[in-house]
C-alpha cells in the first residue's frame, strides 16, 4: 500500500505515526438469503455511526468509509453482458476492485502488467469494468488524490476444483502485482492498490464521509446489487491526510482499535519467513513479504490474518491465534481451550491492543473483542433471521416486537454466523471445536518444557575476579543506584517512588557517561488507545515468556522445535546454570562472550559485534536454539559491549536473515539493574535476563546488614518481584497485556542517537534528533572502565555519587539547585526584578540542561523596536496558567494562594483532579476569588459534578501527566482527611485510586465524545486536552483538534509531580520542545492550526523559555514547580510522604502552619517572566505574542557548542517550518464548531423545560430518541446548576421520557431535580458523572424478550457519578458503576470489572456479574443475588451475608423502587418471594471502608457529630494495627 496523498516525512512530522479509530458494524441474513435490503441497512448503520468518523479542515473530505459484501453475481453478469464478455457460474471467477492511476496511458500499462501476471499464474482475464461514480458531494481534498476505480474479472482455471485453491491463486496474483506495480508507481507517481480480489467478496470504500459512500458508488444503489451480508466502517484518522487506500474494510476485517505491539508483530512475522513452508503453495516466496509495512496497523493485521487463513486455518482459528482470550489466569476455562491457547502462544505472540473487529470470508461473518473489552460492540438478533452488530445500538430501526434478543461482544469472546450452516455459532461452540481439532495437550508436552520442571543446577559461587566496587564502576553503578534503586527494590519489592519530576539533563546533554538505556524513552498510550491497570486488572496480564525455537507456523507439530517456558523473564544464577547445561535434542544453549578490548575503542567494539553475529549464526547451524550473551570476565583489559547494543544488534541481525524465530536470546550481564534497563532489553528482543551483578550487590548489602533484617535470598526475591512488576507496569502503560507481546515490540524513541547506529542495531526505532554514534558510546564505556581500572583515575575505590534525582555535590547538574532556588525565592518575595534576571542568567547560560539550552535567537540589528511598543505585562500574563495540582496533593493554603494570584492577574489556576470546594466559587469580601478558572477532569473523576463544571472558564481533560504518562495515581487513605474526602465525594481514611485510563476514552472518537459531553455541561468553557510529549504526539493532536478541543496542552516529560515511580520520571515521555514543535508543524500541515490554542508546560523557568515555546508554536504557557518555589518549596522531593517541611505538599496541620507563601509572590514571578519576554521580543522586533507564535525561523542552533555529546545534536527538525499557504494561520484565529445547536437539548428540551428552569414549574414530556442523540439532558442539567448550584431542583421537577435507543452519555452530569426515563436501550456512558438526577431504563413495552437476559445499557455506566438514583431493567455492559462515588443503582446483571474503583454509593445486582468484580473498590457497597465468588477480585473487599434488618430493608426498598420505576419481572419475582430471595444476597464491602464506617459509628456513639466525628474516626483508623 502506498501512502498516496500523505505528505512526505518532514521536520518532526512522520506519516508512519498516523493512528485511526472508527465505528464498525455488519448486517447479515443468518440463512444466507441475499437481498438489496441488507446493503441498504448496512449503509444506514454506517450513516448512523458518522459521529464516530471525522473530517478535517475540508469538511467534505472524510477520513474514510466503506462496505464489504458478497459478490453480487446477477448484477455483475448483467453488467458484463453489456461490456461484451460473459461471466461463468458464480464461484468460477474472481473480481478485483482496483484503485488505478488516474491517467489513461499509465493505467493501460498497469492493466497490461496485471494481465501478464494473471496469465503467468495460469488464469484468464475475462475483462475490465470502470466503476461508475458520482463526485458531486466529495471534498476537494479527496478529489485531488482520487484514483480511477476499475474492476477486473478473472476466470478460474478448470484445473482448480477447490474454492480455497482459487482464493490462494488470486492472493498470489495480487501479491505479485503489488511487488511489480508499486515500485513502478513510485517512479511515475500515482497509485495502484487492490482493495479486494476474491471469488467471494468485494470491497467498495474510499476517502469519504459515511454519508457520501451510498451516493458515490452508483453500484450500491442498484436493486440487483445484492448480498446476504455486509460489513461497514467509518474511520476517524488522527491526521487529515487520510487516503483512499487506508479506508476500511480491509480484505477480511473491519477494525475499531489499535495494535499496540505492531512493530514487534511485524518484525516477528518477517523473521519467520524463512522458517515456514506450506504444501498449499508451490512457492511461498511469491506472497512475501507477508505484511505490507506501508499499511496501517489494521491493514497489517489483515495481511497476517489473510496469510494464516489461506495457508490452511479457518478464519475463526486464525482470529483466535491473533487475538487470544486471557487464558492463563482463567479458572473457568476448559482445559482443551487452555491447551489450544498455550500451544498457539508457543507458535506466535498475540497482536495486543484494544480491538473490536468484524471479520468475514463471504461465508462466515463474525465479531471479536480484545481481552480487556476496550471497545464497544453490541448486537441484535431478530425474529426474521438477521444479526445486526455495530459499535452502537440504534443504528437501524428494528421494531421492538421483531427483536429476539440483544447481546454484546464480551472481552475476548467471539460471535460467529455461518450463512452456509444457516445458524449462529456461540463463542463456546466455535472455540471448543477449534480447540479439539488437534491433540494440543500432547503437542504442548512435546514442544514446551517448563523451566520449573527441570532439575536446577546449583550455580557455582562465581566470585567476581576484582573486588565488587571495580565491577560496579566498570558497569556504571553509582551510589544513588544502590541506595535509591537496588536497596529499596530489595527491601520493599516495588519500583521506588520519586517526586518533583526531572531537572537534570537528558543523557545526550549530560557531560557524564550515561548508560545506553537512558538514550531510549518509553512510549505510552494516550488518546488513540488506553493504558491498562495491570494491578487491578491482573486477570488479563501475563509475565510469562518462551525461550527457544517457536517452530513452523504452518506445520505446528514440526519435530525438533521446542521452547522453554519461563514464568517471568528475570533469571536467578541457578536458573541460568540450568539453561546453560541444556543439550537434550530439543533444547541446546550456546554462550557467546560480548567482551572486547577496551583500549581499542569503537573499532574494537564494532568488530566484537560482528564477531558475536557470526558466532550466533554458527551456533544456530550447529543446532543451538538458545543463545546466551555473557559479559562475565570484564577486567582491566576487557570491557563489555553495552548489553542493549549487543542484544538488539543480534536480534535485528537475525530478523534480517529471517531466522529470528529459530532461537531465544538470554542475557547474562552485570549492567541491568533497574526496571527501565529490563524494559529496553525485553523490548529489543531479549527473552530472559540474568542481572548477576545486581544480585552480587544485594548479597553485599545483606552482608552489611543494610536490608532491614532481610537475608540475601529474601532480598533477591523482592528485587526480582519489583523488576517484573515494574516491567508489567511499563507495558500496561502502552496498553499491552502480556510480556510475550511486549517482547521485541520496540516501544521506545531514541533521543540523540545517530540514524546510522539506529538503522543497523535498533532498526525502525524513531530517532528524530541525530546525535552520537558508536564512537561516543564506546567512549562512555571507556570512561566507566577507566574509572574502575585506570591507576591514574580518582576514587577507583568508591562509587560516583550519581545525583540524577536529587542535587548532590559532584553529582549530575540540576536546574533547581540551592543557589537558583534561593535567588528565585528572594526575587519573588522582594519584588526584585534585577535579582530575578541574575537567576534567569544562571539557568540559561551556565550549563546545558535542556534542548532549548542549545538554541539561540536570530537577532537582526534592524529588527529591534522600543520596548514601549511591545505588548504589555498585563496583557501577556493573561496567557499564563499554573499547573494542575490537586487539593490533596498540596495543602489548602498553597492551592488557594495560587488561585487568588492567577485570578488577580487574569491568568488561570488549575484545580487538579481533586475537585474543588463550592465555597471557593464565591467572590471574597476584598474582591479576590479562590475559584480555579480551570477545572480538571482526570481518570478518577473526583468531585466532578455538574456544579463543578459550570463554575469553570476552561475544562481540562488530563489524558496524561508529564512525570508519569500512562499511569493512574493513588491518594493513600492516610492523606484522605475529612475535608479532602468531602471535596472528592468520598469517605475519609479510604484509598482513592485514579485508574490509568479514562474509562470513557479508549479511542480518539471517545475523546471527541467527552469533549462534546463537557461542552454540553458548560457551553461557555473552553475544552482543553492535556497530552504529554512523545513521538507521534503531533498526529494525536491533529486528531484532538478534529475532535473539537479548543485548547491542546503539550506537557514535557520533566514536569513535577507529587509522587511517581522513578522509572517513569526519568524514562517516559520527551521534552516539550520536541512535542510542541511536532504538534505545531503537524497542525499547520493539516490546516488545523487556526482552530485550536496550543499550550505547553514542563519546567518553564524563565522568560527566555517562554519566548522559545512561543516561537515553536505555543500561545499559552503553564508553570507548576516554579510557582511553588516562589511560595516556599525547597525541593526536598518528599511530596509523597506528607512530610513537606514548608507546608506545601502536606495535609499535616502542624506542617501546614509553616506555609509562608503569599499570592503576591506568584504574581511577581509571573510579571517577571512577562517583563523578560518583552525585553527579548523588543530585540527580535515582535510587538505581540501572536506575531511571535510559530516563528521558529527566528531561532538557530548555538554555534561552537563545546559539549562532547551535545555538539553532535541536530536540532533542525525542531526548527523546521512546514510550507503553509497564505490561508494557513500559525495561531488560533477561529472557534471550533461544537455543533451544540444540533443537540436535542437545544433543539427541543431547553424550550420545553424553560418554565421549570425559571419558576420551578413541574414539566413532563415524552420524545423519540435514537443513537445520534447524544448527551441528552446535560445542557438542561447545566442550566439547573447555573441557577440553583449544588442544591438543584426538587425531585422530579423535570421528568422526561424517551422512546428508542439513546446515544452515548445519556444523562451525563445531570443534577438533582431531573428525571430521565428511557423506554428502549442505551449506548455507552449512561449517567456518567451523575450529580443527583434519576435515570430509569426499561425495554420497549411491545418487546417480548426477557429483560434480565438481555443487554440494555452499554459499557461504563455511571462512571464517576457522585449522587442520584438509577434503575435498569436489563443487563449492563462492562465496568458498570466504575468509580461510583454516591449513586444508588439497581441492575439485573453486569459485565466484567463491575464496580471497579468504586468509592461510595450502593449497587444492587439482581443477576450475574462478569469477571473481576470489585477490583480496586475502596468504598460503597454492592449487594448481589446468587453471587459466584469466583468472579470477585477479593484484594480489597470482603464478602458477607447481610445481618442487619435495617440493611435488608434498604435493599428491599431499592428493589421496590426499581419495580415501580421499570415494571421489572425479575424484581417482582424477588419481592414476591422475599423471604427465600433475601438470604441469597451477598454483600461486597471494601475492608478499609467497613473499618472506617465502624469508626464513624463509634464516634457518633461517643457523642461526636459532623466534621468532628469524621476526624475522630479518621485518627482512630490509623491507630488500628490490623489495617490492611
Amino acid at each position: 500500500m502506498q501512502s498516496y496523498g500523505l505528505p512526505k516525512k518532514q521536520g518532526l512530522y512522520d506519516p508512519a505515526l498516523e493512528h485511526d479509530a472508527c465505528g464498525m458494524g455488519f448486517v447479515v441474513n443468518i440463512k444466507g438469503e441475499k437481498s438489496h435490503g441488507i446493503i441498504e441497512e448496512a449503509l444506514t448503520v454506517l450513516e448512523n455511526l458518522s459521529h464516530r468518523g471525522a473530517s478535517g479542515a475540508d469538511e467534505n473530505t472524510g477520513d474514510g468509509a466503506g462496505i464489504l459484501i458478497q459478490i453480487p453475481h446477477g448484477f455483475f453478469k448483467r453488467e458484463c453482458d453489456v461490456l461484451g464478455f460473459n461471466l461463468p457460474e458464480k464461484g468460477n471467477y474472481g473480481v478485483g476492485m482496483i484503485f488505478a492511476h488516474k491517467y489513461d496511458d499509465f493505467r493501460k500499462i498497469q492493466m497490461e502488467t496485471f494481465e501478464k501476471i494473471a496469465r503467468e499464474e495460469g488464469q484468464k482475464i475475462l475483462g475490465w469494468r470502470e466503476v461508475p461514480i458520482d463526485m458531486t458531494t466529495v471534498g476537494e481534498g479527496a478529489k485531488a488524490v482520487m484514483p480511477r476505480f476499475i474492476q477486473v474479472f478473472i476466470e478460474k482455471n478448470t484445473g482448480i476444483s477447490d474454492e480455497m485453491d482459487f482464493e490462494r491463486k488470486l492472493y498470489i496474483i495480487r501479491k505479485k502485482a503489488e511487488k511489480v506495480m508499486v515500485p513502478m508507481c513510485e517512479d511515475k507517481g500515482g497509485t495502484f492498490y487492490v482493495a479486494s480480489l476474491s471469488s467471494k467478496t468485494i470491497v467498495y470504500k474510499g476517502m469519504l464521509t459515511a454519508e457520501q459512500l451510498r451516493d458515490f458508488y452508483l453500484d450500491l444503489s442498484d436493486l440487483d446489487f445484492v448480498s446476504a451480508l455486509a460489513m461497514v466502517h467509518s474511520r476517524f484518522s488522527t491526521n487529515t491526510f487520510p487516503s483512499w487506500e487506508r479506508a476500511h474494510p480491509n480484505r477480511y476485517i473491519v477494525h475499531n482499535g489499535e495494535i499496540n505491539t505492531i512493530r514487534g508483530n511485524v518484525n516477528w512475522m518477517k523473521a519467520r519467513q524463512k522458517c515456514i513452508a506450506s504444501p498449499l503453495f508451490d512457492d511461498l516466496s511469491k506472497v512475501y513479504p507477508i505484511v505490507d509495512e506501508s499499511g496501517s496497523d489494521s491493514a497489517m493485521f489483515d495481511n497476517s490474518l489473510e496469510f494464516l487463513h489461506l495457508t490452511g486455518r479457518s478464519l475463526p482459528h486464525s482470529v483466535m491465534m491473533m487475538i487470544p482470550e486471557p487464558w492463563e489466569k482463567n479458572e473457568q476455562m476448559s482445559k482443551d481451550k487452555k491447551d489450544f491457547y498455550q500451544f498457539h502462544d508457543f507458535l506466535m505472540e498475540p497482536w495486543d491492543g484494544p480491538a473490536a473487529m468484524g471479520f468475514t470470508d463471504g461465508v462466515v461473518i463474525g465479531g471479536v473483542l480484545d481481552r480487556n473489552g476496550l471497545r464497544p460492540s453490541r448486537y441484535y438478533v431478530t425474529k426474521d433471521d438477521k444479526v445486526v452488530l455495530a459499535s452502537e445500538v440504534g443504528v437501524i430501526d428494528i421494531k421492538p416486537e421483531n427483536v429476539k434478543y440483544k447481546g454484546r461482544l464480551e472481552p475476548g469472546k467471539m460471535l460467529l454466523i455461518d450463512t452456509r450452516a444457516k445458524r449462529i455459532i456461540s463463542d463456546e461452540e466455535v472455540k471448543q471445536s477449534v480447540a479439539m481439532m488437534h491433540p494440543y495437550e500432547e503437542w504442548n508436552s512435546r514442544h514446551i518444557v517448563k523451566l520449573s520442571d527441570l532439575s536446577v543446577e546449583n550455580a557455582k559461587e562465581e566470585k567476581i575476579r576484582e573486588d565488587l566496587i571495580k565491577q560496579q564502576k566498570a558497569f556504571g553503578y553509582t551510589f544513588e543506584d544502590i541506595t535509591k534503586t537496588i536497596q529499596p527494590m530489595a527491601i520493599e519489592g516495588v519500583d521506588p517512588i520519586g517526586a518533583m519530576g526531572m531537572d537534570s539533563p537528558l543523557a545526550v546533554l549530560s557531560e557524564k557517561p550515561q548508560m545506553l538505556y537512558l538514550y531510549f524513552k518509553q512510549l505510552f498510550a494516550q488518546v488513540t488507545n488506553p493504558p491498562i491497570d495491570g494491578i487491578r486488572e491482573d486477570i488479563v496480564t501475563s509475565g510469562s515468556m518462551l525461550l527457544g525455537d517457536t517452530g513452523n507456523l504452518l506445520d505446528p507439530d514440526q519435530r525438533n522445535s521446542a521452547s522453554l517456558s519461563l514464568e517471568q523473564p528475570i533469571l536467578t544464577n541457578e536458573q541460568l546454570q540450568t539453561i546453560k547445561q541444556l543439550n537434550d535434542g530439543r533444547l541446546k544453549a550456546a554462550t557467546l562472550s560480548i567482551l572486547y578490548q577496551a583500549s581499542e575503542g569503537a573499532k574494537s567494539m564494532e568488530r566484537a559485534l560482528d564477531r558475536v553475529f557470526r558466532e550466533a549464526d554458527k551456533a544456530i547451524n550447529e543446532g543451538a536454539n538458545i543463545i546466551i550473551l555473557s559479559d562475565r570476565g570484564a577486567d582491566e583489559k576487557l570491557a563489555a559491549i553495552p548489553a542493549l547494543l549487543a542484544s538488539s544488534g543480534l536480534h535485528h541481525h537475525l530478523i534480517r536473515k529471517e531466522i529470528r524465530t529459530n532461537l531465544g536470546i538470554v542475557l547474562e550481564s552485570a549492567e541491568p539493574r533497574e526496571v527501565h534497563h529490563f524494559c529496553t532489553l525485553i523490548g529489543y528482543g531479549v527473552t530472559a535476563i540474568n542481572p548477576y551483578l545486581a544480585y552480587e550487590t544485594i548479597k553485599d548489602l545483606a552482608g552489611k546488614g543494610l536490608l532491614e533484617g532481610l537475608n540475601y535470598e529474601e532480598a533477591k526475591k523482592n528485587f526480582i518481584k519489583a523488576s517484573v512488576k515494574g516491567v508489567l507496569k511499563v507495558l500496561t502503560k502502552m496498553g499491552i497485556s502480556t510480556m510475550r507481546s511486549y517482547h521485541g515490540a520496540q516501544i521506545f524513541e531514541a533521543v540523540g542517537l545517530k540514524k546510522e547506529l539506529i538503522d543497523k542495531y535498533f532498526t525502525m526505532t524513531p530517532s528524530r534528533l541525530e546525535g552520537i554514534g558508536l564512537e561516543e558510546i564506546a567512549l562512555e564505556n571507556q570512561m566507566r572502565h577507566e574509572s574502575a581500572y585506570d591507576e591514574n583515575s580518582l576514587y577507583t575505590d568508591s562509587l560516583e555519587i550519581g545525583g540524577y534525582f536529587q542535587c548532590k555535590e559532584d553529582g549530575e547538574i540540576h536546574l533547581y539547585n540551592s543557589e537558583t532556588i534561593y535567588m528565585l525565592q528572594r526575587a519573588c518575595r522582594e519584588g526584585n526584578y534585577p535579582l530575578y534576571k541574575d537567576y534567569s542568567k544562571k539557568i540559561n547560560e551556565d550549563e546545558i540542561y535542556t534542548l532549548r539550552s542549545l538554541l539561540d535567537f536570530k537577532i537582526n540589528a534592524g529588527d529591534t523596536i522600543p520596548i514601549e511598543e511591545v505588548e504589555s505585562v498585563e496583557s501577556i500574563v493573561k496567557r499564563f496558567k499554573t499547573g494542575a495540582m490537586s487539593y490533596g496533593s498540596i495543602s489548602k493554603e498553597a492551592h488557594e494562594c495560587l488561585a487568588i494570584a492567577m485570578n488577580r492577574l487574569g491568568g488561570k489556576s488549575n484545580s487538579g483532579e481533586g475537585g474543588e470546594d463550592s465555597e471557593r466559587f464565591k467572590v471574597m469580601v476584598n474582591g479576590d476569588t479562590k475559584n480555579s478558572a480551570i477545572k480538571q477532569v482526570a481518570s478518577g473523576r473526583f468531585g466532578v459534578t455538574s456544579n463543578y463544571l459550570v463554575n469553570a472558564q476552561e475544562i481540562q481533560i488530563k489524558m496524561a501527566q508529564g512525570a508519569k504518562p500512562g499511569e493512574g495515581g493513588q491518594l493513600p487513605g492516610r492523606k484522605v482527611y475529612p475535608e479532602i474526602a468531602r471535596v472528592r465525594h468520598s469517605t475519609p481514611g479510604v484509598n482513592l485510586i485514579s485508574p490509568p485510563p479514562h474509562h470513557d476514552i479508549y479511542s480518539i472518537e471517545d475523546l471527541a465524545e467527552l469533549i462534546f459531553d463537557l461542552k454540553n455541561a458548560n457551553r461557555d468553557a473552553r475544552i482543553n486536552v492535556k497530552l504529554v510529549s512523545e513521538v507521534g504526539v503531533g498526529t494525536i493532536a491533529a486528531g484532538v483538534a478534529k475532535g473539537k478541543a479548543d485548547v491542546i496542552l503539550i506537557s514535557g516529560y520533566d514536569g513535577g509531580t507529587g509522587a511517581s515511580p522513578r522509572t517513569s520520571i526519568r524514562n517516559t515521555g520527551l521534552p516539550w520542545e520536541l512535542g510542541l514543535a511536532e504538534t505545531h508543524q503537524t497542525l499547520v500541515l493539516n490546516k488545523l492550526r487556526d482552530r485550536v490554542v496550543v499550550e505547553t508546560d514542563g519546567k518553564l523557568l524563565s522568560g527566555r523559555d517562554v519566548v522559545i515555546a512561543a516561537m515553536l508554536g505555543a500561545e499559552e504557557y503553564g508553570f507548576a514547580t516554579t510557582p511553588l518555589i516562589a511560595l516556599g518549596c525547597v525541593m526536598m522531593r518528599v511530596c509523597n510522604l506528607n512530610t513537606c517541611p514548608v507546608g506545601i505538599a502536606t495535609q499535616d496541620e502542624n506542617l501546614r502552619k509553616n506555609f509562608t507563601g503569599k499570592p503576591e509572590h506568584v504574581e511577581n514571578f509571573m510579571k517577571f517572566i512577562a517583563q523578560e519576554m518583552r525585553e527579548i521580543m523588543a530585540k527580535l522586533g515582535f510587538r505581540t505574542i501572536n506575531e511571535m507564535v510559530g516563528r521558529s525561523d527566528r531561532l538557530k542552533t548555538k554555534e561552537k557548542v563545546k559539549h562532547w555529546k551535545a555538539a553532535h545534536l541536530d536540532l533542525s527538525p525542531i526548527l523546521y517550518q512546514p510550507y503553509a499557504g497564505a490561508d494557513v494561520s500559525r495561531f488560533n484565529t477561529q472557534s471550533q464548531n461544537h455543533m451544540l445547536e444540533e443537540s436535542m437539548d437545544l433543539k427541543k428540551l431547553l424550550r420545553i423545560c424553560k418554565p421549570a428552569l425559571e419558576n420551578q414549574t413541574p414539566i413532563r414530556a415524552k420524545l423519540k430518541i435514537n443513537n445520534v442523540d447524544r448527551v441528552v439532558g446535560t445542557i438542561i442539567g447545566s442550566e439547573i446548576s447555573k441557577r440553583y448550584g449544588e442544591t438543584g431542583l426538587p425531585e422530579d421537577t423535570i421528568k422526561l421520557t424517551f422512546v428508542g435507543s439513546a446515544g452515548q452519555s445519556f444523562g451525563a452530569f445531570t443534577p438533582k431535580g431531573l428525571s430521565l426515563e428511557l423506554e428502549g436501550d442505551s449506548n455507552d456512558y449512561l449517567g456518567k458523572g451523575l450529580s443527583g438526577a434519576k435515570i430509569v431504563v426499561y425495554p420497549p413495552k411491545t418487546s417480548d424478550f426477557e429483560p434480565e437476559k438481555n443487554i440494555l445499557i452499554g459499557n461504563v455506566a455511571f462512571y464517576g457519578a457522585t449522587s442520584g438514583e438509577a434503575y435498569i431493567n436489563g443487563i449492563a455492559g462492562e465496568r458498570f458503576c466504575v468509580r461510583n462515588s454516591g449513586v444508588k443503582a439497581v441492575v439485573e446483571g453486569v459485565g466484567d470489572h463491575g464496580c471497579e474503583y468504586m468509592t461510595g454509593g450502593k449497587v444492587v445486582i439482581l443477576g450475574k456479574t462478569g469477571r473481576n468484580f470489585a477490583a480496586g473498590m475502596s468504598g460503597g457497597i454492592a449487594y448481589i443475588l446468587d453471587f459466584d465468588e469466583a468472579y470477585c477480585n477479593k484484594t480489597m473487599v470482603t464478602l458477607e451475608k447481610i445481618q442487619s434488618e435495617e440493611e435488608m430493608n434498604e435493599i428491599k426498598e431499592m428493589i421496590q423502587k426499581h419495580v415501580e420505576s421499570t415494571g421489572s419481572p425479575q424484581g417482582r419475582r424477588v419481592l414476591d418471594s422475599w423471604e427465600s430471595y433475601s438470604v441469597r444476597f451477598t454483600k461486597v464491602i471494601p475492608k478499609d471502608y467497613k473499618r472506617m464506617l465502624e469508626n464513624i459509628a463509634k464516634a457518633h456513639k461517643a457523642g461526636l457529630s459532623g466534621e468532628e466525628a469524621l476526624m475522630a474516626a479518621f485518627e482512630e483508623n490509623f491507630k488500628d494495627v490490623s489495617r490492611i
